[in-house]
């Protein structure tokens, strides 16, 4: 027999590792029993934990990136498209890694952020649609888990997550879901959402005032001339100095969310400062009315001087005269340029501080780009095709709204210049990729893959990442010539997408889980121009059935394929399954905080060893002091479904526990901070299921068993398990 044993989530977390199997309970009657294995992960030589920070702005698209769309537009023979610069975004592409088939969970900020801290994607998001201000799921976040694995968390820009939305008497650290109940030690920044459709937020300049505020403390009123921008990025900067006076040997993690260059398009109030880094840039004063050290100069006043006089030829005519910008073009390319210079400050200054080379730098954008202004001038990504070689923007689930690249730069694991080719990734894989660089486990509820093959060079060795979205919303695609002409001015509703490989599945007026699917070459037919689903049948069916199969229902965000039952496996999904009843399980002993994913890496060859259970049981056992290891037990095999309906499942365990059928989670008793849950609704179609059930027993557990308990449709036989011959197909 073969198993998986492997270093995703394992390296460097708990004093010892052994893999063994258990013998746990796993019908209302009788237990079943499994093999007896031992086997070892594989060591890791990626660099330990390693600072992190995240950046993240709101509304820019992926072709007003120089390296993956701008530089093209500039090096067209003719002059009838502007275009505009990125050179730090390019540094920071030079010196790590692009990675052009990054997706975000959805074409609107709330959702994409919410799946974001979260790591999973919107068939699992609490938050979903249009659901600005939502109370954050009070479960694993990125700030929870950098934090239980000695990081100090900090969160600085805009949030949108606080929840209390309903309530106008509810602030600060009465908010539900503020950051730091979600896992920061420090936030500074606009938790409600609208708060940052304003950039000067003292002054109000375009949306009335705003409230800023420091942890449980409204600061507001001593922001007089502060660009947010500059703002964010001068506390920030000051945030990372602080830490490092105070505490230089705990690694931080810094969620820095800007919100520009949203429709607001509000100018700085200056050039930018001279310099950079730890004494030049930007920099954090403190004093009220001269909080930074932009705060004295002119609000929405300065044009950056590439920009200020910039013209075109608008007719692609050399007869004709060129004609300036549009002013709200010239303000759009000065707000993105602002970005590009801080994210060069903040790198200049993890240079000064001599820790460049052990800080993890991300960057990317929550989804496609707007054409809202909330000037008197309207705003078109036309201008500099903002969408890149893609169709659709903000709000469409067609690539222009979800596909928006990263960069990432860690110069001691990522080759310098690399790219990721067409691997797509998308953001729930963040979690999964910190959570190794900083050596804890996986949560079992993350949809992601850890990415760090990826970005230290292996892509051989990177596992496949989900890339699937959801989302509605009544509006049109915009009329835009550049556009495949099927999807100009299209309706867009019910929408959901999958990626397979190199093929997107599409839908736009989603009527039901049998709605038929556009599919699409997204690497040789970026614009989606070429529908392939009559050559694709196959295809089809499986993205149909993965659809159902990876997500479930959320009641605040009806869906018309909710109550789709999930189809079974096919015949030729079986193949290679061994069908007797039982289950197999294995187990690993470590210290563990959470439900882990399951490590993967290599299959090794396993022998038995009655002795190796004997002696992981005995050390969790209740005279185990806390610094002892626990036990992880997987428990897979299929669940054979008698009839088509509505089942209902209760499990039982002796400790935290996650089940998946499928790729969705059931039940998730491993909740964060939360009150777990023990039942879950699911619509399972006649046949075959798989499922994955880990279960962390607790230290104190005296015994070791989980009984299933199923309420079925119509008085119907429970389901049975059913086993495979190996726990990994070979």
């Amino acid at each position: 027999m073969r198993l998986h044993a492997g270093r995703q989530g394992l390296r460097n977390y708990g004093s010892s590792w052994l893999i063994v199997a258990c013998l746990l309970a796993t019908t209302p009657a009788d237990g079943l029993c499994g093999d007896q294995t031992t086997a070892s992960p594989q060591a890791s030589t990626v660099p330990s934990q390693p600072n992190i920070i995240f950046i993240l702005v709101d509304d820019l698209g992926y072709g007003d990136v120089g390296v993956f769309f701008q530089h093209e537009l500039a090096q067209q023979a003719d002059r009838h498209r502007p275009w505009h610069f990125t050179p730090t975004l390019d540094r920071l592409a030079a010196e790590g890694i692009q990675l052009p088939h990054h997706y975000c969970p959805a074409p609107v900020c709330a959702p994409s952020r919410a799946s974001l801290l979260l790591g999973v994607h919107q068939g699992h998001a609490n938050v979903r649609d249009n659901q600005f201000d939502k109370e954050l799921e009070d479960n694993h976040t990125l700030a929870s888990v950098l934090k239980t694995a000695g990081y100090h968390t900090m969160a600085v820009g805009k949030y949108g997550l606080q929840g209390g939305q309903e309530r106008e008497d509810i602030k600060g650290p009465d908010w539900p879901a503020h950051p730091n109940r979600r896992g920061f030690d420090d936030y500074y920044g606009y938790i409600r959402h609208r708060d940052g459709h304003e950039h000067y937020p003292h002054e109000g300049i375009h949306r009335g005032k705003k409230e800023i505020w420091e942890n449980d403390r409204e600061v507001s009123a001593g922001l007089a001339g502060c660009y947010t921008t500059d703002l964010f990025t001068a506390r920030a900067k000051q945030s990372i100095v602080r830490h490092r006076s105070e505490s230089a040997d705990q690694p931080f993690f810094l969620y820095l969310a800007y919100d520009t260059p949203h429709a607001v398009l509000s100018l700085p109030s200056g050039p930018y400062p001279a310099g950079s880094g730890l004494s030049g840039g930007l920099q954090w004063l403190g004093t009220p009315g001269e909080m930074i050290n932009t705060a004295g100069g002119t609000p929405d006043s300065h044009y950056h001087p590439d920009y200020a006089n910039a013209t075109w030829d608008h007719d692609n005519d050399p007869a004709t005269a060129e004609v300036p910008w549009p002013d709200v073009q010239k303000r759009y390319a000065t707000v993105v340029r602002r970005i590009d210079q801080a994210v060069g400050d903040i790198l200049d200054l993890l240079r000064d501080l001599n820790i460049d080379r052990e800080t993890l730098v991300v960057f990317t954008n929550d989804n496609g780009p707007s054409v809202e202004s909330y000037l008197p001038e309207n705003f078109q990504p036309t201008f500099f095709q903002g969408y890149g070689p893609f169709t659709g923007i903000k709000r469409d689930c067609l690539e222009g709204g979800v596909h928006v690249g990263a960069l990432a730069r860690w110069p001691n694991v990522i080759p310098a210049g690399s790219t990721s080719g067409d691997h797509a990734t998308a953001f729930w894989d963040w979690l999964p990729t910190f959570a190794e660089a900083a050596g804890v486990p996986v949560p079992a509820r993350s949809d992601g893959v850890s990415l760090m093959p990826l970005l230290s060079g292996k892509a051989d060795q990177q596992a496949a990442s989900t890339i699937y979205v959801e989302y509605f919303q009544q509006g049109k695609t915009p009329g835009f010539a550049d556009f495949a002409p099927q999807h100009r001015d299209r309706r867009r509703g019910q929408m959901q997408m999958i990626r397979q490989g190199n093929l997107v599945g599409l839908r736009y007026q989603t009527q039901s889980a049998e709605t038929q699917l556009e599919i699409y070459d997204i690497v040789a037919d970026p614009r989606q121009a070429i529908d392939l689903a009559d050559q694709q049948v196959d295809v089809q069916q499986r993205m149909q059935n993965r659809m159902v199969r990876l997500r479930r229902p959320n009641a605040s965000a009806p869906r018309p394929y909710d109550q789709a039952p999930m189809p079974a496996l096919t015949t030729a999904e079986l193949e290679g399954w061994e069908l007797q009843p039982g289950v197999r399980w294995i187990a690993i002993v470590g210290n563990f905080p959470w439900v882990p994913t399951w490590p993967d890496g290599d299959s090794q060859q396993v022998t038995d060893s009655t002795a190796a259970v004997d002696a992981a049981l005995a050390g969790i056992g209740p005279d185990a002091d806390e610094s002892s290891p626990n036990l992880a037990v997987k428990i897979e095999g299929l669940i054979d479904v008698p009839v088509t309906g509505a089942y209902q499942l209760a499990i039982e365990a002796p400790g935290k526990y996650l089940l998946r059928v499928h790729e969705a989670t059931v039940i998730d008793a491993d909740r964060g901070s939360s009150e777990p849950a023990t039942e879950g609704k699911l619509r399972l179609a006649e046949g075959k299921h798989p499922f994955q059930l880990t279960v962390l027993l607790d230290r104190k557990a005296s015994a070791a068993s989980v009984q299933w308990n199923w309420k079925t449709p119509g008085g119907a036989a429970a389901p049975t398990l059913l086993g495979k011959s190996a726990l990994v197909r070979e």
